[in-house]
């Protein structure tokens, strides 16, 4: 019997790599005969790059840049010789991770740190980059990540550096072909210091945003109101912040003559899906299938007999673009029986129909947090469990 194991992280407890090692351990066990092969997946949130990373044989590169509230930080992120190939996520310099909860403002963290990597990418000759849109701790619309790769923005002359909530003021945005000839006729620097970094140098690099969400940027179900809250936003707040990312989308609808603000997808990652499209000329993908096509997943899987997915919660929003939900398709269309383990499952009969089976550590009795404590031996007990069934 042919195994494939391809689980996302259980957040909080264990990467996707460990998740899968466990489950293949428990597999052992009741199995020694099977062959397993081990896929470590993503779907554009935290563990995107690693991945791709890993399965691709790439190399880690670091970079001085800025955290969402302009702390200097070292960033990282993967680079594939092969194609010469960037991936990254903002959550390494934008993330929710640089931040003690008392930190959490999202009217003044920016993704400038974001733009920063992007910069180096390019500067180093990339022709590709991928970028994961999750866990993020800012709500800029792209803002940061615009200033940094050299855009500027105004508000009847005066620059706006300061943070989110002057976005309200915008009245005009100079693109960087037009910053770099002001700047070489002027003979004082910027007033941000930082915006000396050379602006993006490539324009024929290919940006992909990896997305786990279909939110647009505006709106009840917007960048904003969806996911504000969880940041630190206030109510008060939110409004600032939703007339800072619509005057935003005004202003980039008449300087450039587009518009992406209803886009699925724009309001990821606080608005940097939209910041993406707008200032890089990103295209947004669901971020399971970028992953799933950088591993090469799908080949793999026409040789397996049977597939193992699984994530930390199975739930409606796995629905959503989530890892298992992907592999279970990939896997239905390919006749392949499949599997899920999930750190809790709320019962919802839709997940259940994606699966053959369904499996969840939850245990009444037991934690949440000893569950995480002991989430490698749980997964091992129930991927005996499921052996049961094959």
């Amino acid at each position: 019997m042919r195994i494939l194991i391809a689980p996302d992280k259980f957040k909080g407890a264990l990467n996707a790599r460990d998740v899968a090692e466990n489950i293949a351990e428990g597999l052992r066990d009741a199995l020694p005969d099977a062959k397993i092969e081990i896929v470590p997946m993503a779907d554009g949130g935290e563990g995107t790059a690693e991945a791709i990373c890993e399965a691709r044989g790439g190399s880690w590169l670091k970079w001085k840049a800025h955290d969402p509230i302009g702390r200097e930080i070292e960033a990282r992120y993967g680079w594939i010789e092969d194609g010469k190939l960037a991936v990254m996520e903002m959550s390494e310099a934008a993330g929710m991770r640089r931040l003690t909860e008392d930190e959490r403002d999202p009217v003044h963290a920016t993704t400038f740190g974001v733009g920063e990597m992007i910069s180096d990418a390019a500067n180093r000759g990339a022709n590709e980059i991928i970028i994961g849109l999750g866990g993020s701790a800012t709500n800029d619309g792209g803002w940061g990540m615009a200033r940094a790769l050299g855009y500027r923005f105004f508000s009847d002359g005066k620059e706006l550096t300061d943070g989110v909530s002057e976005l309200a003021k915008l009245t005009n945005i100079i693109s960087p072909k037009k910053v770099i000839g002001a700047l070489a006729a002027a003979s004082a620097q910027p007033k941000d210091r930082r915006l000396s970094q050379p602006p993006l140098q490539s324009a024929v690099t290919k940006i992909i945003a990896a997305v786990d969400v279909r939110n647009p940027l505006l709106g009840e179900n917007g960048a904003t109101r969806v996911f504000g809250p969880q940041k630190g936003a206030s109510k008060d707040e939110l409004n600032i912040l939703e007339q800072a990312l619509t005057r935003l989308a005004d202003v980039v609808a008449k300087e450039f003559d587009f518009d992406y603000r209803d886009k699925p997808g724009t309001g990821a990652a606080g608005g940097l899906g939209f910041g993406l499209m707008s200032f890089c000329v990103a295209t947004i993908r669901p971020g399971f299938d970028v992953v799933a096509e950088a591993v090469g997943l799908e080949s793999k899987m026409k040789e397996a007999d049977v597939v193992v997915t699984g994530e930390g919660s199975l739930d409606r929003q796995t629905l959503e673009g989530k890892t298992p939900a992907g592999v279970a398709r990939m896997a239905r269309k390919l006749g392949k029986k499949v599997f899920a383990i999930g750190g809790r499952y709320d019962g919802n009969p839709q997940v259940r129909e994606l699966f053959d089976g369904v499996y969840q550590l939850a245990q009444s009795g037991i934690s949440e947090k000893e569950q995480m404590k002991h989430a490698g031996e749980l997964l091992r007990e129930k991927a005996r469990d499921l052996a049961q069934e094959l």
